[in-house]
């Protein structure tokens, strides 16, 4: 048996590989380890971990790296003590394959440690580009140290071949995101307002909105909490960024609007991904700048107000609705998006992100790969080099 450790270090990649977890550790041919950091381990993002292991997946080590602070500084001894914890968890765990999702700087600190121990490391939702967040860099730097890629559509696997890549290790998968609306029974309405204590009534609107860490923008959190302020009759659901600097004043500010609001609306650090899903599901729109808004909204047919850079260069469906980072221009997209016309067209979209059956593909792979040099790695180039 092989032993493939996959790691998760926030709620947002662990509801992406919760699929790819349960194949695995369903295969025989395969030691599932799961190694565990980050936002999980934090109460103030709202424990993650429990959800983990409530989803009946064994925690073979976990590493707490995540500092009190939410500055840059404090984001980069993170990644410091990150390194230091997974050279040990690694180190004991022994894995033939180290699996990381996407480009979080979590992830980087465990790729930096398999890079070094010579552990081979296979990379989800490589060769995206997300031009408003430093995850940019973050996520093609682990596209270089890894030697397994699996991509969400053939543009990405494109974008990492011509960073040099193998294309015999290059895997068009789809998103594993989507995996999860196709296979898992999700929470209906009124199992969402029993949780909540919230009545749900239409306009219903999904809000996260994530700081803006490598492009300059505007006070996106304020642009979006007073376009709500317009918008009186929704019903609006707010959940609290993950672990990025400056995240502290986000966070406040949503929550100072919810109380403000609380006959309207719930602000939750963390819904859990099922429960998340379901209320994208329920949504008339998803608001702010995460992922989920051009990766999943699509996929259940729900539009997408996406605020600000963050989100640039990333494949978009016809559901979604770009505006800038002021009051004006949010609320004039959430009317568009609530609009009749809008949400005919929207329930006509496909989503360029797959077919929901991606972590079968991820595991099959996984389990048969040749392990075999994977190590090795030779520049791939697209035109002959000479000089």
């Amino acid at each position: 048996m092989r032993r493939i450790t996959v790691f998760t270090g926030t709620r947002a990649d662990y509801g992406l590989l919760r699929w790819l977890l349960h194949d695995l550790d369903a295969d025989p041919r395969v030691a599932l380890q799961v190694l565990v950091s980050g936002s999980h381990l934090s109460a103030v993002h709202g424990g993650t971990l429990a959800e983990i292991t409530a989803d009946g997946i064994r925690v073979d080590a976990t590493v707490d790296m995540l500092l009190a602070s939410d500055s840059r500084v404090a984001a980069v001894k993170s990644l410091g003590l990150g390194l230091i914890g997974f050279a040990d968890a690694l180190d004991r765990l022994r894995p033939d394959v180290l699996v990381v999702l996407g480009d979080r700087y979590e992830a980087l600190a465990a790729a930096q440690a398999a890079l070094l121990l010579g552990v081979p490391i296979a990379h989800i939702h490589g060769g995206e580009s997300t031009e408003g967040a430093v995850d940019e860099a973050i996520r093609h730097a682990i596209t270089k140290m890894a030697a397994l890629h699996f991509t969400a559509a053939e543009p990405f696997s494109a974008r990492v071949r011509q960073l040099g890549e193998d294309p015999r290790r290059v895997f068009t998968t789809g998103a594993p995101g989507l995996d999860t609306l196709r296979r898992a029974v999700l929470p209906d309405r009124a199992a969402l307002e029993a949780d909540l204590g919230l009545a749900l009534r239409s306009p219903l609107l999904l809000v996260t909105y994530h700081p803006v860490t490598a492009a300059a923008g505007g006070d996106g959190v304020a642009a979006v909490l007073g376009a709500l302020d317009r918008l009186p009759e929704a019903t609006v659901v707010l959940t609290l960024p993950g672990a990025d600097p400056t995240r502290d004043a986000v966070a406040a500010a949503v929550r100072d609007w919810g109380a403000r609001n609380a006959d309207r609306a719930v602000v939750r650090a963390s819904l859990g991904h099922l429960r998340y899903l379901a209320l994208l599901r329920e949504a008339e729109a998803v608001v702010g700048n995460s992922s989920s808004g051009l990766i999943e909204a699509p996929a259940v047919r729900t539009a997408t107000v996406n605020v600000g850079p963050r989100q640039d260069g990333r494949l978009r469906a016809d559901s979604v609705l770009d505006c800038d980072e002021t009051v004006e221009a949010v609320e004039a997209a959430l009317r568009t998006a609530l609009s009749a016309p809008f949400q005919a067209r929207v329930a006509a979209v496909r989503s360029p992100y797959g077919d929901g059956h991606a972590s079968a593909r991820i595991a099959e792979v996984l389990a048969t790969v040749d392990l075999e040099g994977l190590t090795t790695k030779r520049f791939h180039d697209l035109v002959e080099v000479t000089g």
